[in-house]
């Protein structure tokens, strides 16, 4: 019985058999060529056959794992029709004389080393992208037919790393978890596997040689045992009955009162990033929305959404609500969200830097475009307004001045609209420190805890290097939480949680004491969190 360890990406357990898998790799040589034109032919039609297969594994994640994390393949669509990309490689091509195949390796190891080298956090993970889409052109090329990772018995698999492509054809019928060599816990890999619900160990020292033993996958103690003794197989199996029957408690949990044994009630809402998200908030029982991450709409376009787009995903989420409320934060681009079409500079250090509502008070055209979409689609259900990244009593009111603008506007072309309430998100220590001023202003708070964290501990959340720095119940944190909810409160606002805290079992308790009003947690969270409260007195 041997043990390794690694980083856990969920809290589950799988007992099976070792799948081994070693990617195919594309031996590419470096030839001459004398017709140029065939040369640059060739590379055109793998690039136009590539996105045919990138389009078929977005159809196919966006129909098992969501619109939100299908993303990805959207990512490497828009990368497969970069221009300079393209350019670099055609012009290797046509100076060099060398193959196609050649020329899309070579291009594409020097833009991957190119993104792996830059500061910023979200260009540095394009690395990864521009190797799947290069390898996936070179594999047309050469006539590779690897389908990946293919068993015929459920197993837990084992890899050096798995790209998203790679994750999503995976048979989930017979994959009990995976472990891999490389990856880190915010991975699109990562989060494919919290989306499927399966247990998964990054960073462990896997061996071939494991190939078909049997073993235990424990996401709890983030352990891999390699041919468990019976004892510890026992515990495994128990630990896994434990889980089945409480996820079949959490189901007769749905349609129940978030409330405790005393008669505290809390609202307990869902976080989403996109229309699709909607069904599984609906799913698991939300009631309602805390946090509508619009930012992912511009994340998921070529261009500036329009305002009639941004309407029909507003106005759709408030439908299917029925009612229920619906909190859309306004546009948080900006830090580890970069869109390239908003032609933001470089920063030193983007998390302290241009973005949020720094960029929409600033770019006042598109804040209003925005502001527009969200009021427009507020007739159609039960809508707030929450603004991000606030640090001024004076950013709140030039925000509220511009809303009201936006509402005349609307009213003089007779366009339907609410009043809608209107709220900050407290994520920085300034705001929390000013929290008793900004709640004259507004009618909600929402501690927006992963942002606060980072702030409050100096600690980059996006550098790995430091998550062992980042502690997520520093009583610096608390205290500012404490402080927030008493400042709402003594102004008869009411406030609430929507970063990773308010999934966090153990604070659950603590929230319940200071009176916190409202949770909004993953939809995932939702009845676990609903179960820990109604056993509070």
């Amino acid at each position: 019985m041997e043990y390794y360890s690694g980083k856990s990406i969920n809290n589950k357990i799988a007992i099976g058999k070792l799948f081994y898998y070693k990617k195919q790799e594309a031996k590419v040589k470096r030839e001459r060529i004398e017709d140029v034109e065939n040369e640059v032919k060739r590379f055109d039609e793998a690039r136009e056959l590539a996105k045919e297969q990138v389009l078929d594994l977005y159809e196919k994640a966006k129909s098992e794992v969501g619109e939100a994390e299908a993303a990805i393949f959207e990512v490497h669509m828009m990368m497969l029709d970069d221009e300079d990309y393209g350019d670099s490689v055609c012009n290797m091509i046509e100076s060099q004389m060398v193959c196609a195949p050649y020329a899309i390796a070579s291009t594409g190891e020097n833009f991957a080393n190119m993104f792996a080298e830059m500061e910023d956090e979200y260009m540095q993970a394009r690395s990864a992208d521009i190797k799947d889409i290069s390898e996936r052109m070179v594999s047309i090329l050469l006539g590779n037919n690897d389908t990946g990772a293919v068993f015929d018995e459920p197993v837990i698999l084992v890899a050096d790393d798995l790209a998203p492509s790679e994750t999503i054809q995976l048979d989930k019928d017979k994959l009990l978890g995976f472990v891999t060599r490389h990856g880190s816990m915010n991975s699109h890999t990562a989060i494919l596997a919290r989306t499927m619900n399966i247990p998964a160990l990054i960073q462990v020292d896997i061996k071939p040689e494991w190939h078909g033993k049997e073993a235990v996958l424990d996401g709890y103690s983030a352990l891999l045992t390699i041919e468990p003794d019976e004892s510890a197989l026992f515990k495994a199996r128990e630990q896994v009955a434990q889980d089945n029957k409480k996820e079949e408690l959490l189901k007769e949990l749905k349609g129940k009162e978030t409330v405790t044994k005393s008669g505290q009630k809390v609202k307990l809402y869902a976080n989403i990033g996109n229309v699709a998200d909607t069904a599984a908030a609906l799913m698991n029982d939300a009631e309602g929305i805390g946090l509508f991450r619009s930012e992912f709409l511009y994340l998921e376009s070529a261009d500036f959404p329009t305002e009639n787009e941004q309407f029909l995903a507003y106005k759709i989420v408030a439908e299917n609500m029925a009612g229920k409320p619906v909190i859309i934060r306004t546009l948080d681009i900006g830090a580890d969200k970069q869109v390239d079409y908003f032609n933001l500079k470089k920063e030193e250090n983007p998390a302290l830097g241009y973005r949020a509502i720094r960029i929409c008070l600033n770019q006042t055209d598109i804040f209003r475009t925005q502001l527009r979409a969200i009021l427009r689609a507020s007739a159609f259900g039960n809508i707030a307004i929450m603004f991000p990244m606030i640090i001024s009593l004076s950013e709140v009111q030039r925000a509220k001045e511009i809303l009201a603008e936006v509402k005349s506007e609307l009213k003089e072309q007779n366009i339907s609209y609410k009043d809608v309430e209107v709220g900050v998100m407290i994520e920085t220590p300034a705001s929390v420190m000013i929290s008793d001023e900004l709640a004259k202003e507004v009618d909600f708070f929402s501690i927006g805890t992963n942002d606060l964290t980072q702030y409050t501990l100096a600690a980059d959340r996006q550098n790995p290097a430091l998550d062992d720095m980042i502690d997520i119940h520093h009583p610096a944190i608390l205290k500012m939480i404490e402080i927030t909810v008493k400042n709402a409160h003594d102004n008869d606002i009411w406030v609430g949680i929507c970063g990773e805290l308010g999934a966090d079992l153990e604070l659950t308790k603590f929230f319940l004491d200071l009176g916190v009003d409202e949770l909004s947690v993953s939809s995932s969270s939702i009845l676990p969190v609903r179960e820990k409260i109604r056993e509070q007195e």
